[in-house]
């Protein structure tokens, strides 16, 4: 990983233009033959002035160059469309790339880093600043690189004519470079304000969209717009600031780098007239110094690009240089499907959440983890699903260490359903389908009528063919779990972990679905965390879990007995089903 962190900007755009590196050769040779032929036409209308000085009247002297300009100039046009047209692709193939690496990397990455980074700001680096790279890959490589050589050929060209005039042609150079490095000062700094501002609007447009339920219901409207317009108006101040601070620098710019005729037409006069510049190089220093500038401009006119470029991959990179959740690529036999946790300590950066934890849960079992809010029962399971690293200690599955257990394996052999289910912009039946993709309509319909949520499909409005919605918005709560659950027992994993998984729906879906799932999951073994204890009453052991340890463990009648926070527990949720008018058991 330290290789990977003192990779540099260049680094990084080369391993990603590499396979398309004939490409991107095409793309600059075309470049540089495009502004070749852009130069020539200033060749010929020299030679056409130099004819008409000397007195030539005949047009049959002068149609070649004038054929010559319209052919040139022709293959310019030719030259620079063929090129963008294969920097372009290679550069689109390479974005696309980009993006498969730091999709495919999030998969790879501890979900701690995800939850604690903005999805907004994920989605500004896949798309916004991904997609920036472009300009520099497709324009600044080839067109930069063409309209540096060729300029200077001109000036080579010019000294070879007369050394004192091609330095003069050169005098609005450094005083226009000059400007230009003015423009750059404290760009750093300008920029990244400007990139730091734009993350916060992307971040908070989103989380806008998102919780525009909660808003309206709340009547947070206006205070959460505010939030936002203040976003926003923060980035556009950060870009109108920093175009201010660069107007009057790239105007001067703009304005001194082609006056080159300020020195050329003066002092080449007093050479004429002294007799040390002959009229037909004269001439041809003012067409030709008159080239000089224009392909230089196009060319520092990518110099923000550059200056850009290095914060735009250091984003990028900053992704993709993230430790992945180190696992190996063999895959291991298991002696069974223990699974063991021995002294294990976790935390959320500095907040620690389990302390010291040991404990088994037997194959084709079914285990309860209960307990207080915020004691640490999610997070058991999140490390059983390896979606954290343990911080210390060990988790074992079958007697190896999930640490060196592939990843691929282990999510063959673990389904995990959240409280939070999410579902894509697809069809039911494909997001059932998401949990075996080999899957048959029948096996489709199995899953999801044994979990209990067929009924409900088939009164959709195309039943199975009905579209979800993003995020599953289409449907309840309920209903959205049901299909989850649907989707984990397709997966047909020897370890299943149903994480509050019925949270949402009403006591008598949440009885159908735990009798489906427990008839289900026979020979497996199912780690469940309820919110009602009701449910997981017939649980083969209930592991009682409390400010990150484990406080009690055993059966519904031994815990009744035993553990004065199950008793509290148990009471209180006797009571919540007797005042709702449910009856007690």
């Amino acid at each position: 990983m330290e290789e990977k962190q003192k990779k540099s900007t260049l680094a990084w755009l080369m391993e990603w233009a590499a396979p398309h590196k004939s490409g991107y050769v095409a793309s600059v040779i075309l470049a540089v033959f495009g502004v070749a032929c852009s130069i020539v036409p200033y060749f010929a209308v020299a030679k056409i002035l130099v004819e008409l000085i000397a007195g030539t009247k005949e047009p049959s002297l002068y149609f070649p160059w004038v054929v010559m300009c319209a052919v040139f100039w022709t293959l310019r046009v030719l030259f620079h469309s063929v090129s963008t047209t294969f920097s372009h692709k290679a550069t689109f193939a390479v974005i696309s790339e980009v993006r498969h690496r730091l999709t495919a990397k999030l998969t790879r990455l501890p979900m701690g880093y995800i939850l604690d980074t903005p999805s907004g700001e994920f989605k500004n680096i896949i798309i916004e600043k991904t997609d920036s790279i472009e300009t520099t890959l497709a324009h600044v490589l080839p067109e930069m690189t063409s309209n540096l050589l060729v300029p200077f050929g001109i000036i080579v060209y010019l000294f070879v004519l007369d050394w004192r005039m091609a330095l003069i042609s050169l005098v609005t150079f450094p005083i226009g470079l000059a400007c230009f490095g003015g423009m750059k000062k404290n760009y750093a700094e300008r920029y990244g304000n400007y990139v730091t501002k734009n993350k916060k609007l992307n971040a908070t447009a989103v989380e806008y969209i998102n919780g525009i339920e909660v808003i309206k219901v709340f009547n947070q409207s206006a205070a959460s717009y505010a939030k936002f317009t203040t976003a926003a108006k923060e980035a556009a101040a950060s870009a109108i600031d920093w175009m201010k601070q660069c107007q009057v620098y790239f105007a001067a710019a703009m304005a001194i780098f082609p006056a080159v005729l300020v020195g050329v037409l003066p002092l080449g006069c007093v050479f004429f007239m002294n007799g040390s510049l002959a009229a037909p190089d004269f001439v041809q220093v003012i067409i030709l110094s008159l080239g000089i500038m224009p392909p230089l401009i196009t060319a520092f006119s990518y110099s923000d690009d550059l200056a850009k470029i290095g914060t735009v991959v250091g984003d990028i990179a900053a992704v993709l240089e993230k430790a992945d959740l180190v696992r190996p690529k063999e895959p291991v036999t298991f002696s069974g499907y223990d699974i063991e946790f021995d002294d294990v300590c976790f935390g959320y950066g500095e907040k620690q959440v389990l302390d010291h934890v040991n404990l088994t849960i037997r194959p084709g079992t079914v285990t309860a983890l209960v307990g207080p809010s915020g004691g640490g029962k999610s997070t058991v399971a999140k490390l059983i699903a390896s979606l954290w690293d343990v911080s210390s200690g060990s988790i074992r599955l079958g007697g190896i260490d999930v640490k060196d257990i592939p990843l691929e394996q282990l999510n063959d052999s673990v389904a995990y359903v959240s409280q939070d289910n999410y579902l894509f912009n697809d069809t039911v039946r494909n997001n059932i389908r998401m949990g075996n993709r080999n899957a048959s309509d029948a096996e489709v319909e199995a899953a999801a009528k044994a979990s209990g949520c067929h009924d409900f499909i088939m009164q959709l409005e195309n039943g199975y063919e009905t579209v979800a919605g993003g995020a599953g918005g289409h449907l309840s709560g309920g209903e959205r779990q049901r299909i989850a659950i649907a989707r984990a027992m397709l997966k047909n994993t020897p370890v299943v972990i149903l994480d509050e998984a019925t949270a949402y729906t009403d006591p008598e879906n949440e009885a159908v679905i735990q009798n489906a799932v427990s008839k289900l999951v026979q020979g497996k073994t199912l780690i469940v965390i309820a919110h009602r204890l009701s449910t997981i009453t017939d649980s083969d052991k209930i592991i009682v879990i409390q400010k990150g340890t484990i406080l009690d463990s055993g059966t519904h009648d031994e815990l009744r007995e035993t553990c004065r926070l199950y008793q509290d527990m148990w009471t209180a949720h006797i009571g919540a089903r007797d005042s709702s008018g449910e009856v007690s058991a």
